[in-house]
């Protein structure tokens, strides 16, 4: 039974990720809050399925010429260099303040978004 949970709330998640909007920010929580898999679990998953959705929305974007490279070569680097270094405290961190983090995460991400769309209408 547990099989099929997961499976559709991977289909709800891979939605947004395969289209290239941060399939974690719904991923993530509903892992946590409705399959009740702990959040380190949650954002390993995330992070393991993130590399093939990745390489399909890429091929996607570029085949409809949506991909902008224009600087990219600077971010590069830095990208990578904060991603292992986040990933090393990760591994330290308890489940309780990770969960924390990505819920004030979520909510700065909620307020700029909604910032941003008062400022456009």
């Amino acid at each position: 039974m547990a099989f099929y949970l997961y499976l559709i709330l991977a289909f709800f998640g891979g939605i947004p990720a395969g289209m290239g909007m941060g399939g974690g920010t719904v991923t993530i929580p509903l892992l946590v809050l409705v399959g009740g898999v702990p959040q380190k679990i949650a954002q390993s998953a995330n992070l393991f399925s993130f590399l093939p959705m990745s390489i399909g929305a890429l091929k996607k974007h570029a085949q409809s010429g949506l991909l902008v490279t224009e600087g990219i070569g600077g971010i590069i680097l830095p990208a990578l260099l904060f991603s292992a270094l986040g990933s090393i405290v990760v591994a330290y961190l308890p489940n309780e303040i990770l969960g924390k983090a990505f819920g004030l995460f979520l909510i700065v991400l909620g307020v700029f978004t909604l910032k941003s769309a008062l400022k456009n209408s």
